[in-house]
């Protein structure tokens, strides 16, 4: 249980001084780079792509799986 406790307060320590000093970088420099919309908007039309020639692809296969085995 001692031990329980003095890891509880080191992992409560430790993620108290890292708010607060993210807080204090923020502060400093307000301009963090955040992502714009139109990047997300880029990377999941990406993903979504990606997904849907995958399930294109695993469709034809299952359907012509038979027909593939002899080749």
């Amino acid at each position: 249980m001692k031990s329980t406790t003095a890891c509880t307060y080191r992992v409560v320590h430790w993620l108290t001084t890292r708010v607060q000093e993210s807080l204090e970088e923020a502060a400093r420099r307000p301009d963090r780079g955040d992502i714009s919309t139109t990047t997300v908007i880029i990377w999941v039309a990406a993903v979504t792509g990606a997904v849907l020639i995958a399930g294109t692809i695993a469709v034809v296969i299952s359907k012509y799986n038979g027909k593939l085995a002899g080749l």
